[in-house]
């Protein structure tokens, strides 16, 4: 297990970091970090009460004034010194993702630690531009200005599926806008954020700016978002839990920034490259074992190259190597946990009965039966309205629909609550255009699906939530607007103020 966990010692004395310290939980419960590869217990940790929860809040509160004091550079500086501290210990990172979430140890040394460290870099930058409106003359004798300043102390809730780069994506924008926080991840997964927080104070950054509380979303969750300390409340999960989150939210009037669920659709149209769209559906579908909010779910092909799709598609599928995430062969890893498995499985055992399974659809045997696999599955001929097509699976589950023109394939890819991100296959610039138009997406790819980048916007519309994550669209969401306005001039009384005393 060492050579797995090679970060163990590091939270030898508990799984709450409030104030720049590790502490055990209050709730009187413990939770497991299971290794979903063998189903074998990681690490066990005290679950945070809310007594925790109000000492980070506290902790963040006593800690804003002087983060929000310091200079845009002072600012800009640490994240820097940041971004250099994860570089030094990308290794640790790497494997410590692998091994709560059960990626491809590839997958985290490639994508999720240098995208990380890459965000880092990125708001170390942005920090030094916080900056707002010139000043004008708006108003006869008056001066006026915009200053954007930081909100305050911010409570944020962040999923299982991506635990490091969610962490990151909240934690960053958050305080080089200036903020302090406190963050929840999910119980599942809270390795790779203690070791984010531990490695913000070994690069400089005052105690109390980042809090870590690891406890339910019923207990430690609901505190966090309803405490009247917290100015804003950023969530990343499930629409359904986004909209509770949003009620207690709006009790104390907090800022809210939502991230939900997504139902991708990957558009097909006839004259696209269908060596190319075959690939990109297999990797698009299969990022993260499916678990990922912007993965392809929904494959819309032109009827000419429908069976031709599905074919190619699920002969690429059969190739994918399932196995250890720490074996250098390994394609794809398990999901992360037994329940979300068997969740991913009722889904496609119920689809049986109204579409076909073409490929996969079944938890594979031998060396890899005590893990959370579940094998790339392809179905076919389901209908738009059926529950594989309308629900978020969050698996490696594709399905694959025909539709006739162009904008029955438009019309199909938007109807569904969901609009987090999409992609059009065409080699025709202006077919292309118009899908990018036309689906309602946060983000739409062309001829590509699944890259990000830290300079461009992550976010959704409809029941895909609001706000966005990286870019300064994320930056500047941390921060609040203040309109500033000088009187010019010496004169006791001015005009407008016969309003209200009249002439005498």
């Amino acid at each position: 297990m060492q050579d797995r966990f090679p970060a163990q010692e590091r939270f030898a004395d508990g799984a709450q970091y409030i104030g720049g310290c590790l502490r055990h939980g209050t709730s009187g419960r413990t939770h497991a970090v299971i290794d979903p590869a063998t189903g074998e217990e990681v690490f066990t940790y005290e679950l945070a009460g809310a007594d925790d929860v109000d000492a980070a809040v506290a902790a963040a509160r006593a800690a804003f004034p002087g983060w929000a004091g310091t200079t845009p550079g002072e600012r800009s500086d640490a994240l820097h010194r940041f971004a250099a501290v994860l570089a030094d210990r990308a290794e640790e990172f790497a494997r410590a993702e692998s091994l709560q979430c059960g990626k491809p140890l590839k997958l985290t040394r490639e994508f999720d630690v240098p995208g990380t460290i890459d965000n880092t870099a990125f708001f170390a930058g942005a920090a030094r531009h916080l900056a707002g409106q010139s000043a004008g003359e708006y108003s006869g004798d008056h001066t006026s200005y915009v200053r954007r300043e930081p909100i305050g102390v911010v409570g944020s809730i962040a999923p299982w599926n991506y635990p490091l780069q969610m962490a990151a994506w909240k934690i960053l924008p958050a305080i080089a806008a200036g903020n302090t926080i406190v963050l929840k991840p999910a119980e599942l997964t809270p390795l790779t954020s203690l070791l984010f927080a531990q490695a913000a104070t070994e690069a400089g950054i005052p105690d109390g700016v980042v809090n870590i509380v690891t406890g339910t979303g019923q207990e430690a969750g609901e505190r966090l978002v309803g405490h009247p300390d917290v100015a804003m409340t950023s969530f990343t999960g499930s629409t359904a839990v986004g909209k509770r989150v949003a009620e207690v939210a709006t009790a104390t009037v907090k800022r809210l920034h939502l991230e939900l669920g997504g139902k991708a659709p990957f558009v097909v149209f006839d004259d696209a490259d269908l060596e190319a769209a075959a690939n990109g559906a297999v990797a698009g579908s299969l990022i993260n074992t499916g678990q990922d909010c912007t993965a392809a779910t929904r494959a819309y092909v032109q009827r000419p190259l429908y069976e031709a799709f599905v074919e190619r598609t699920a002969a690429l599928m059969e190739t994918v190597r399932l196995g250890d995430p720490f074996a250098p062969g390994t394609d794809l890893g398990p999901l992360v946990s037994h329940v979300q498995r068997d969740r991913v499985a009722a889904f496609v055992d119920r689809a049986r009965g109204y579409a076909r399974v073409v490929t996969g659809g079944e938890v594979p045997q031998g060396d890899l039966k005590n893990g959370a696999y579940y094998r790339p599955t392809l179905i076919a001929d389901a209908a738009q309205d059926s529950e594989v097509v309308q629900s978020e699976i969050f698996g490696p589950v594709l399905v694959v629909l025909p539709f006739d023109s162009d904008d029955e394939g438009i019309a199909l890819a938007n109807d569904t609550p969901y609009g987090l991100a999409a992609s059009a296959w065409s080699r025709d610039v202006f077919r292309a255009n118009r899908a990018t138009r036309e689906i309602k997406a946060g983000c739409v790819w062309v001829n590509d699906h699944i890259p990000i980048i830290s300079e461009m916007p992550h976010g959704g519309y409809k029941s895909s939530g609001f706000g966005k994550d990286m870019s300064v669209y994320s930056f500047e969401e941390y921060t609040q607007v203040k309109h500033v306005m000088f009187d010019n001039t010496a004169v006791a009384r001015k005009p407008w103020h016969r309003t209200i005393f009249g002439d005498c």
